[in-house]
């Protein structure tokens, strides 16, 4: 995601550059966001018949000249449309899976981007994503590690210790689609996937993450069947 996008450097006086008006954007969006979800039907589904395009549209920009990642992408994206809504109906645990991968998906982008920014390091993908550090994906991986388990104990369920372990993990899953989504970005030679949200760039630079967590644990409730990971 854009707010993962992890400075040069401690040193670097620009590493906050633009982080006010990120704030700003998170600070409207993000409740409408949650409350949608929150409150279910139709609310989440408006907010999924909205993004839906907005993601279309962003991917098919990035994938311009190449039809078989144009489809691969505009799949991807729908799955993580359909992902979230199938998470959210379920009739256990629904709203708390959704609320879970969220919080921690929004974890991992403020530990990266903090860690990220004041210890700098060696990258991380630096063909791809020249900003993006170890550390910062350290200080995702904690982050959410911890938010993760918080939220077992906010819902009053799951075990704290797996919950912790797969927080970790979907720090990895969330990295790994900001990874994916700046690798198109560079293909397409663009800064940003589109300019819908101020100081955020496009859709998909909010998202990115989100969207490989969402797509990553309905796979694994599937295989795992039940409320994974609650039970």
């Amino acid at each position: 995601m854009a707010a993962s996008a992890i400075s040069g450097g401690a040193g670097s006086p620009r590493r906050f550059q633009g982080l006010l008006l990120r704030i700003v954007s998170a600070v409207i969006l993000a409740p409408l966001c949650v409350a949608a979800i929150w409150i279910g039907f139709p609310w989440v589904d408006l907010l999924a018949a909205v993004a839906a395009p907005i993601m279309t549209a962003e991917w098919i920009r990035l994938t311009a000249g190449r039809p078989v990642a144009r489809v691969f992408a505009i799949l991807y994206g729908l799955a993580a449309v359909v992902a979230l809504l199938w998470l959210r109906h379920q009739p256990t645990f629904g709203r708390e899976t959704v609320i879970w991968i969220m919080a921690c998906v929004w974890a991992t982008d403020i530990g990266a981007y903090f860690a990220g920014s004041l210890i700098g390091g060696a990258k991380l993908a630096p063909a791809i994503s020249p900003n993006k550090t170890w550390a910062g994906l350290i200080g995702g991986m904690c982050c959410s590690t911890i938010v993760s388990a918080v939220c077992g104990l906010v819902f009053g369920i799951g075990d704290l210790v797996r919950l912790a372990v797969v927080g970790a993990l979907i720090a990895v899953v969330s990295q790994a689609g900001d990874l994916l989504e700046s690798a198109a970005k560079r293909r397409a030679g663009v800064k940003d996937s589109g300019h819908v949200i101020p100081g955020h760039g496009g859709l998909l630079d909010r998202i990115d993450g989100l969207i490989a967590t969402l797509v990553a644990v309905a796979l694994m409730r599937l295989i795992a069947g039940g409320g994974w990971p609650w039970t």
